[in-house]
């Protein structure tokens, strides 16, 4: 039963309007956690081949992740490392992702930035980090050389034999230091 008050009778309850939600003003690092927790276990459970990732140690907001080069892609048979952090917006933020193994690639630049529009305006509260994995490994056979972050790389990507060459010898340099 609604009371009224006289003196202001418009305190029925406003109805609800289907907007875009945003980020809720506080969010419960438990609450996150828990998510995160759920999202390794489906990953892990999921049986992808050519992507992982860990939590980096005990902190579940930093992670490792791994992706291998796609079946008849330039950068097949190639494993590159990533860095994923969680921010405690998250699922409502995305990850900041970048690669941790030297990349060439249209869409990363020098440092392991990489222009994705799911890392950025499109990203959703919906997507998860196997999702994002999967778009990472997907847009190395599939560059959007209309925004690239290394323009010699999206030049380059029309002689694919030329690229290829550039793909592995960058790959090579980044990984040797490691292996020694």
């Amino acid at each position: 039963m609604e009371i009224r008050n006289e003196e202001n009778p418009s305190t029925t309850p406003a109805a609800p309007t289907k907007t875009a939600r945003s980020a809720p003003a506080s969010v419960d690092s438990a609450v996150v956690s828990q998510r995160l927790q759920k999202e390794l276990m489906s990953l892990m459970m999921s049986g992808n081949l050519g992507v992982s990732a860990f939590p980096e140690s005990e902190n579940i907001f930093s992670w490792i992740g791994t992706i291998e080069g796609g079946k008849g892609t330039p950068y097949e048979g190639l494993s590159y490392k990533l860095s994923l952090r969680f921010p405690l917006e998250y699922p409502f933020k995305p990850p900041r992702v970048k690669f941790e193994t030297s990349c060439f690639h249209p869409n990363v630049d020098q440092y392991g930035n990489i222009c994705l529009d799911i890392l950025q305006d499109m990203w959703s509260s919906a997507n998860d980090c196997r999702t994002v994995l999967l778009s990472i490994q997907s847009l190395l056979g599939e560059p959007n050389n209309e925004s690239p972050l290394n323009s010699y790389a999206a030049t380059l990507w029309s002689n694919q034999e030329e690229y290829r060459r550039m793909v592995q010898k960058q790959h090579m340099e980044s990984v040797e230091p490691l292996e020694k």
